[in-house]
Protein backbone atom coordinates (compact mmCIF):
# COMPACT_ATOMS: atom_id res chain seq x y z
CA UNK A 1 0.00 0.00 0.00
CA UNK A 2 1.05 3.53 -0.48
CA UNK A 3 -0.06 6.20 1.56
CA UNK A 4 0.41 10.09 0.38
CA UNK A 5 0.62 11.52 4.22
CA UNK A 6 -0.40 15.36 4.06
CA UNK A 7 0.03 17.39 7.01
CA UNK A 8 -1.79 20.61 7.97
CA UNK A 9 -1.01 23.52 9.90
CA UNK A 10 -2.18 22.44 13.38
CA UNK A 11 -0.32 22.16 16.42
CA UNK A 12 -1.02 18.05 16.40
CA UNK A 13 1.08 18.09 13.19
CA UNK A 14 3.67 17.08 16.18
CA UNK A 15 2.38 13.75 16.24
CA UNK A 16 2.46 13.29 12.19
CA UNK A 17 6.31 11.94 12.51
CA UNK A 18 5.48 8.73 14.46
CA UNK A 19 2.13 8.05 11.88
CA UNK A 20 4.66 7.84 9.38
CA UNK A 21 7.29 5.74 11.37
CA UNK A 22 4.75 3.73 12.56
CA UNK A 23 2.74 3.11 8.67
CA UNK A 24 7.13 2.33 7.30
CA UNK A 25 7.44 -0.41 10.26
CA UNK A 26 4.28 -2.11 8.85
CA UNK A 27 5.78 -2.82 5.50
CA UNK A 28 3.72 0.81 3.88
CA UNK A 29 5.44 3.20 1.50
CA UNK A 30 5.04 7.09 2.37
CA UNK A 31 5.24 9.95 0.88
CA UNK A 32 4.77 12.94 2.33
CA UNK A 33 3.08 16.39 1.30
CA UNK A 34 3.25 19.82 3.92
CA UNK A 35 1.27 23.02 3.73
CA UNK A 36 3.30 26.03 4.17
CA UNK A 37 1.61 26.89 7.50
CA UNK A 38 2.84 23.21 8.45
CA UNK A 39 5.81 24.28 7.55
CA UNK A 40 5.77 26.70 10.16
CA UNK A 41 5.35 24.38 12.96
CA UNK A 42 7.78 20.98 11.52
CA UNK A 43 10.62 21.10 9.04
CA UNK A 44 10.34 19.32 6.58
CA UNK A 45 13.58 17.66 6.84
CA UNK A 46 11.88 15.53 9.47
CA UNK A 47 9.71 14.07 7.36
CA UNK A 48 12.28 12.86 4.63
CA UNK A 49 14.23 11.42 7.70
CA UNK A 50 11.71 9.37 8.92
CA UNK A 51 10.11 8.44 5.34
CA UNK A 52 13.08 8.18 3.40
CA UNK A 53 11.56 10.50 0.41
CA UNK A 54 11.96 14.25 -0.43
CA UNK A 55 9.30 16.29 1.11
CA UNK A 56 6.71 18.49 -1.40
CA UNK A 57 6.08 21.70 -0.48
CA UNK A 58 5.09 23.64 -3.33
CA UNK A 59 2.50 23.07 -6.51
CA UNK A 60 4.46 25.06 -8.80
CA UNK A 61 8.19 23.69 -7.97
CA UNK A 62 10.42 22.88 -11.25
CA UNK A 63 12.33 20.27 -9.42
CA UNK A 64 9.38 18.63 -8.40
CA UNK A 65 7.54 19.17 -11.28
CA UNK A 66 10.27 17.47 -13.53
CA UNK A 67 10.50 14.33 -11.04
CA UNK A 68 6.90 13.53 -8.79
CA UNK A 69 4.88 16.82 -9.58
CA UNK A 70 1.60 17.13 -8.12
CA UNK A 71 -0.42 14.99 -10.63
CA UNK A 72 2.06 12.29 -10.28
CA UNK A 73 1.93 12.35 -6.62
CA UNK A 74 -2.14 12.06 -6.95
CA UNK A 75 -1.87 9.02 -9.43
CA UNK A 76 0.81 7.43 -7.52
CA UNK A 77 -1.02 7.17 -3.85
CA UNK A 78 -3.43 4.09 -2.65
CA UNK A 79 -4.55 6.49 0.17
CA UNK A 80 -4.52 9.86 0.92
CA UNK A 81 -4.15 10.99 4.46
CA UNK A 82 -4.50 14.04 6.20
CA UNK A 83 -3.33 14.44 9.50
CA UNK A 84 -3.99 16.55 10.78
CA UNK A 85 -6.83 18.07 8.95
CA UNK A 86 -7.63 21.21 10.38
CA UNK A 87 -10.77 22.97 10.16
CA UNK A 88 -9.51 25.07 6.99
CA UNK A 89 -8.51 22.11 5.24
CA UNK A 90 -11.67 20.54 5.52
CA UNK A 91 -13.36 23.40 4.14
CA UNK A 92 -11.01 23.98 1.39
CA UNK A 93 -12.05 19.89 0.09
CA UNK A 94 -15.47 20.47 0.64
CA UNK A 95 -15.46 23.79 -1.79
CA UNK A 96 -12.91 22.14 -4.49
CA UNK A 97 -10.61 24.89 -4.20
CA UNK A 98 -6.96 24.02 -5.65
CA UNK A 99 -4.72 27.12 -4.72
CA UNK A 100 -1.51 24.91 -3.13
CA UNK A 101 -0.14 21.82 -3.75
CA UNK A 102 -2.42 19.52 -1.18
CA UNK A 103 -6.13 21.05 -2.14
CA UNK A 104 -5.18 19.88 -5.76
CA UNK A 105 -3.60 16.70 -5.13
CA UNK A 106 -7.38 15.85 -3.45
CA UNK A 107 -8.99 17.30 -6.41
CA UNK A 108 -6.74 14.90 -8.87
CA UNK A 109 -6.53 11.73 -6.98
CA UNK A 110 -8.70 8.78 -7.27
CA UNK A 111 -6.71 7.27 -3.98
CA UNK A 112 -9.12 6.46 -0.89
CA UNK A 113 -9.01 9.21 1.10
CA UNK A 114 -8.86 9.68 4.88
CA UNK A 115 -8.72 12.85 6.99
CA UNK A 116 -7.78 13.11 10.93
CA UNK A 117 -9.48 15.97 12.14
CA UNK A 118 -7.62 18.22 14.53
CA UNK A 119 -8.94 21.91 16.19
CA UNK A 120 -10.10 23.60 19.29
CA UNK A 121 -13.90 22.34 20.64
CA UNK A 122 -15.46 24.99 19.65
CA UNK A 123 -14.36 24.85 15.88
CA UNK A 124 -15.03 21.23 15.56
CA UNK A 125 -18.92 21.84 16.73
CA UNK A 126 -19.29 25.01 14.83
CA UNK A 127 -21.84 24.42 12.18
CA UNK A 128 -19.73 24.89 9.22
CA UNK A 129 -17.26 22.18 10.26
CA UNK A 130 -20.17 19.55 10.97
CA UNK A 131 -21.64 20.41 7.69
CA UNK A 132 -18.29 20.40 6.12
CA UNK A 133 -17.89 16.75 7.44
CA UNK A 134 -21.44 15.04 6.35
CA UNK A 135 -19.88 16.75 2.98
CA UNK A 136 -17.02 14.45 2.98
CA UNK A 137 -18.31 11.41 4.39
CA UNK A 138 -20.74 11.50 1.29
CA UNK A 139 -18.19 11.72 -0.77
CA UNK A 140 -17.07 8.28 1.00
CA UNK A 141 -14.09 10.12 2.51
CA UNK A 142 -13.18 8.56 5.79
CA UNK A 143 -13.39 10.69 9.20
CA UNK A 144 -11.03 9.60 11.84
CA UNK A 145 -11.57 10.79 14.88
CA UNK A 146 -11.36 13.19 16.75
CA UNK A 147 -10.69 12.47 19.98
CA UNK A 148 -11.34 14.08 23.32
CA UNK A 149 -8.90 15.42 25.60
CA UNK A 150 -6.40 18.74 26.98
CA UNK A 151 -6.03 21.05 24.21
CA UNK A 152 -3.28 23.55 23.42
CA UNK A 153 -5.60 26.48 23.64
CA UNK A 154 -5.80 24.99 27.67
CA UNK A 155 -9.31 23.48 27.24
CA UNK A 156 -10.56 20.38 27.31
CA UNK A 157 -13.21 18.36 24.84
CA UNK A 158 -13.63 17.18 21.19
CA UNK A 159 -11.06 18.14 18.80
CA UNK A 160 -7.81 16.12 19.58
CA UNK A 161 -6.23 14.50 16.56
CA UNK A 162 -5.56 10.70 17.59
CA UNK A 163 -3.12 9.26 18.61
CA UNK A 164 -1.01 7.70 15.66
CA UNK A 165 -1.03 4.39 16.98
CA UNK A 166 -4.90 4.62 16.35
CA UNK A 167 -4.62 5.86 12.83
CA UNK A 168 -1.66 3.85 11.63
CA UNK A 169 -3.77 0.78 13.34
CA UNK A 170 -6.30 2.18 10.92
CA UNK A 171 -4.77 2.62 8.04
CA UNK A 172 -3.64 -1.17 8.44
CA UNK A 173 -6.62 -2.87 8.63
CA UNK A 174 -7.35 -0.89 5.49
CA UNK A 175 -4.26 -2.33 3.93
CA UNK A 176 -5.27 -5.90 5.05
CA UNK A 177 -8.87 -6.01 4.47
CA UNK A 178 -7.95 -5.54 0.67
CA UNK A 179 -6.44 -8.70 0.27
CA UNK A 180 -9.59 -10.23 2.37
CA UNK A 181 -12.04 -12.38 1.13
CA UNK A 182 -15.31 -12.03 3.32
CA UNK A 183 -15.15 -15.74 3.92
CA UNK A 184 -16.55 -15.50 7.35
CA UNK A 185 -19.36 -13.33 6.75
CA UNK A 186 -22.88 -14.21 7.94
CA UNK A 187 -20.72 -16.01 10.44
CA UNK A 188 -20.44 -15.80 14.24
CA UNK A 189 -16.81 -16.77 16.00
CA UNK A 190 -16.08 -16.72 18.94
CA UNK A 191 -12.59 -16.98 20.73
CA UNK A 192 -10.62 -16.84 24.24
CA UNK A 193 -7.64 -15.09 24.32
CA UNK A 194 -5.03 -14.02 26.83
CA UNK A 195 -4.09 -15.88 30.35
CA UNK A 196 -6.64 -16.66 33.45
CA UNK A 197 -5.18 -15.60 37.01
CA UNK A 198 -6.08 -17.94 39.88
CA UNK A 199 -6.25 -16.04 43.37
CA UNK A 200 -3.91 -17.76 45.92
CA UNK A 201 -4.83 -14.35 48.42
CA UNK A 202 -6.19 -11.21 48.13
CA UNK A 203 -2.08 -10.13 46.79
CA UNK A 204 -1.31 -13.19 45.17
CA UNK A 205 -2.17 -15.09 41.89
CA UNK A 206 -0.81 -18.00 39.70
CA UNK A 207 -1.00 -17.35 36.15
CA UNK A 208 1.16 -17.66 32.72
CA UNK A 209 3.29 -15.06 30.13
CA UNK A 210 0.58 -15.36 28.03
CA UNK A 211 -0.09 -11.70 26.42
CA UNK A 212 -3.46 -12.43 24.31
CA UNK A 213 -1.66 -11.01 21.52
CA UNK A 214 -2.01 -14.00 19.17
CA UNK A 215 -6.03 -14.02 20.22
CA UNK A 216 -6.80 -10.47 19.54
CA UNK A 217 -5.06 -10.85 16.19
CA UNK A 218 -7.33 -13.88 15.22
CA UNK A 219 -10.26 -11.75 16.52
CA UNK A 220 -9.29 -8.89 14.72
CA UNK A 221 -8.20 -11.12 11.33
CA UNK A 222 -11.92 -13.12 11.74
CA UNK A 223 -13.75 -9.43 11.75
CA UNK A 224 -12.21 -8.40 8.94
CA UNK A 225 -12.96 -11.36 7.28
CA UNK A 226 -16.87 -10.09 7.31
CA UNK A 227 -17.49 -12.50 11.24
CA UNK A 228 -19.35 -11.22 13.91
CA UNK A 229 -16.19 -11.67 16.78
CA UNK A 230 -16.70 -11.82 20.69
CA UNK A 231 -13.73 -12.02 22.31
CA UNK A 232 -13.07 -14.00 25.81
CA UNK A 233 -10.09 -12.37 27.56
CA UNK A 234 -7.85 -12.12 30.49
CA UNK A 235 -6.13 -10.04 32.09
CA UNK A 236 -4.50 -8.29 29.38
CA UNK A 237 -3.66 -4.99 28.19
CA UNK A 238 -4.66 -4.89 24.73
CA UNK A 239 -6.96 -2.51 22.66
CA UNK A 240 -10.49 -4.44 21.53
CA UNK A 241 -10.29 -5.08 17.62
CA UNK A 242 -12.71 -2.94 15.45
CA UNK A 243 -16.42 -4.57 15.23
CA UNK A 244 -15.43 -6.85 18.27
CA UNK A 245 -17.44 -7.46 20.85
CA UNK A 246 -15.25 -8.15 24.23
CA UNK A 247 -16.14 -9.93 27.79
CA UNK A 248 -13.35 -9.60 29.99
CA UNK A 249 -12.84 -12.37 32.59
CA UNK A 250 -10.22 -13.33 35.38
CA UNK A 251 -10.30 -16.49 36.38
CA UNK A 252 -10.85 -20.08 34.13
CA UNK A 253 -14.29 -20.50 35.98
CA UNK A 254 -14.82 -17.01 34.56
CA UNK A 255 -14.12 -17.66 31.17
CA UNK A 256 -15.63 -21.10 31.09
CA UNK A 257 -18.64 -19.26 32.17
CA UNK A 258 -18.61 -16.38 29.85
CA UNK A 259 -18.14 -18.49 26.97
CA UNK A 260 -20.56 -21.47 28.29
CA UNK A 261 -23.14 -18.53 27.73
CA UNK A 262 -22.94 -17.32 24.50
CA UNK A 263 -21.25 -20.69 22.78
CA UNK A 264 -25.17 -21.86 21.36
CA UNK A 265 -24.74 -18.91 18.85
CA UNK A 266 -20.95 -19.47 17.63
CA UNK A 267 -20.71 -21.17 14.48
CA UNK A 268 -16.81 -21.21 15.04
CA UNK A 269 -14.80 -21.46 18.99
CA UNK A 270 -11.31 -20.62 18.86
CA UNK A 271 -9.51 -21.53 21.86
CA UNK A 272 -6.75 -19.55 22.32
CA UNK A 273 -6.29 -18.19 25.96
CA UNK A 274 -3.34 -19.84 28.21
CA UNK A 275 -6.58 -21.13 30.44
CA UNK A 276 -4.54 -22.97 33.63
CA UNK A 277 -5.41 -26.32 34.16
CA UNK A 278 -5.37 -25.85 38.13
CA UNK A 279 -6.93 -23.15 41.02
CA UNK A 280 -6.12 -23.06 44.58
CA UNK A 281 -8.49 -25.89 46.31
CA UNK A 282 -8.85 -23.43 49.42
CA UNK A 283 -8.20 -19.47 48.58
CA UNK A 284 -7.20 -17.09 51.87
CA UNK A 285 -9.35 -14.38 52.57
CA UNK A 286 -6.60 -12.53 53.81
CA UNK A 287 -2.64 -11.94 53.35
CA UNK A 288 -1.01 -15.19 53.53
CA UNK A 289 1.96 -14.28 55.65
CA UNK A 290 5.66 -15.48 56.07
CA UNK A 291 6.14 -17.56 59.03
CA UNK A 292 7.52 -20.65 58.02
CA UNK A 293 10.44 -21.54 55.11
CA UNK A 294 7.92 -23.71 53.10
CA UNK A 295 4.49 -23.22 52.24
CA UNK A 296 2.13 -25.84 50.80
CA UNK A 297 -0.64 -24.99 48.32
CA UNK A 298 -2.91 -27.52 47.42
CA UNK A 299 -4.13 -27.51 43.56
CA UNK A 300 -7.36 -28.64 42.12
CA UNK A 301 -8.18 -29.06 38.39
CA UNK A 302 -10.19 -25.97 36.88
CA UNK A 303 -13.06 -26.37 34.11
CA UNK A 304 -11.64 -27.86 30.20
CA UNK A 305 -13.12 -25.22 28.19
CA UNK A 306 -12.61 -26.72 24.99
CA UNK A 307 -13.05 -30.34 26.01
CA UNK A 308 -16.52 -28.98 27.27
CA UNK A 309 -17.47 -27.08 24.12
CA UNK A 310 -16.55 -29.84 21.38
CA UNK A 311 -18.83 -32.01 24.11
CA UNK A 312 -21.95 -30.19 23.14
CA UNK A 313 -24.53 -32.25 21.13
CA UNK A 314 -24.62 -29.07 18.62
CA UNK A 315 -21.04 -28.10 18.56
CA UNK A 316 -18.94 -25.67 16.54
CA UNK A 317 -16.48 -26.06 14.65
CA UNK A 318 -13.56 -26.80 17.82
CA UNK A 319 -10.43 -24.83 16.67
CA UNK A 320 -7.37 -25.35 19.57
CA UNK A 321 -4.29 -24.28 20.47
CA UNK A 322 -1.10 -26.10 21.81
CA UNK A 323 1.94 -24.19 23.61
CA UNK A 324 4.50 -27.09 23.48
CA UNK A 325 8.30 -26.92 24.67
CA UNK A 326 8.71 -30.58 22.74
CA UNK A 327 7.09 -33.31 21.00
CA UNK A 328 5.02 -30.70 19.50
CA UNK A 329 3.55 -32.81 17.01
CA UNK A 330 2.76 -35.39 18.91
CA UNK A 331 1.47 -33.68 22.18
CA UNK A 332 -1.17 -31.75 19.32
CA UNK A 333 -2.32 -34.84 17.70
CA UNK A 334 -2.79 -36.43 20.86
CA UNK A 335 -5.13 -33.43 21.71
CA UNK A 336 -6.52 -33.22 18.16
CA UNK A 337 -7.57 -36.71 18.73
CA UNK A 338 -8.29 -36.55 22.57
CA UNK A 339 -10.84 -33.65 22.22
CA UNK A 340 -12.14 -34.25 19.40
CA UNK A 341 -11.50 -30.86 17.37
CA UNK A 342 -11.32 -29.86 14.19
CA UNK A 343 -7.71 -28.61 13.61
CA UNK A 344 -5.35 -27.57 16.28
CA UNK A 345 -2.48 -25.08 16.17
CA UNK A 346 0.42 -25.66 17.87
CA UNK A 347 3.66 -22.92 18.50
CA UNK A 348 7.18 -24.17 20.67
CA UNK A 349 7.56 -21.89 23.33
CA UNK A 350 10.86 -21.11 24.61
CA UNK A 351 12.10 -19.70 21.18
CA UNK A 352 13.27 -16.42 21.43
CA UNK A 353 11.39 -13.96 19.32
CA UNK A 354 8.40 -16.13 19.07
CA UNK A 355 5.56 -17.05 21.24
CA UNK A 356 4.57 -15.48 24.70
CA UNK A 357 5.04 -11.60 24.47
CA UNK A 358 5.96 -11.45 21.07
CA UNK A 359 4.57 -9.75 18.35
CA UNK A 360 5.92 -12.62 16.02
CA UNK A 361 4.91 -16.47 16.18
CA UNK A 362 5.53 -19.93 14.22
CA UNK A 363 2.81 -22.26 14.12
CA UNK A 364 2.40 -25.86 13.24
CA UNK A 365 -0.96 -26.71 12.16
CA UNK A 366 -2.85 -29.95 11.73
CA UNK A 367 -5.78 -31.56 11.36
CA UNK A 368 -7.29 -35.16 11.12
CA UNK A 369 -5.70 -35.67 7.44
CA UNK A 370 -3.35 -32.74 7.07
CA UNK A 371 -0.88 -30.73 8.20
CA UNK A 372 0.84 -26.83 7.39
CA UNK A 373 3.44 -25.02 8.87
CA UNK A 374 3.39 -21.53 9.23
CA UNK A 375 6.77 -20.09 9.46
CA UNK A 376 7.79 -16.93 11.70
CA UNK A 377 5.66 -14.19 10.27
CA UNK A 378 4.24 -11.16 12.85
CA UNK A 379 0.68 -12.46 14.25
CA UNK A 380 -1.33 -10.17 12.75
CA UNK A 381 -0.50 -11.38 9.03
CA UNK A 382 -0.37 -14.88 10.77
CA UNK A 383 -3.65 -14.76 12.16
CA UNK A 384 -5.04 -13.30 8.51
CA UNK A 385 -3.25 -16.85 6.94
CA UNK A 386 -5.15 -18.52 9.86
CA UNK A 387 -8.58 -17.59 9.09
CA UNK A 388 -7.94 -18.19 5.86
CA UNK A 389 -7.17 -21.92 6.54
CA UNK A 390 -9.79 -22.13 8.99
CA UNK A 391 -12.34 -21.11 6.41
CA UNK A 392 -11.03 -23.26 3.72
CA UNK A 393 -11.13 -26.35 5.75
CA UNK A 394 -13.10 -26.48 8.34
CA UNK A 395 -16.14 -24.45 6.86
CA UNK A 396 -15.93 -25.51 3.62
CA UNK A 397 -16.95 -29.00 3.53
Amino acid sequence: MKVLLAVTGGIACYKSPEIVRRLVDNGVEVRVIMTHSACEFIKPLVFQAVSGFPVHTELLDEQAEAGMGHIELARWADVLLIAPATANTLAKMVAGTADDLLSTVCLATTATQIVAPAMNSMMWYHAATQANIETLQSRNVTVLGPGEGSQACGETGVGRMLEPADIVRALVDLKDQSGVDKTLAGKQVLITAGPTREDVDPVRFISNHSSGKMGFALARAASIAGARVTLVAGPVSLDTPAGVSRVDVTSAESMHKAVMQVVSEADVFIAVAAVADYRVAEQSESKIKKTSADMVLRLERNPDILADVSALPNRPVCIGFAAETDNLEGYARDKLTRKNLDMIIANRVGVAGNGFNSDKNAVEVFWPDGHQSFTARSKQSLALELIGLISTRCLSK
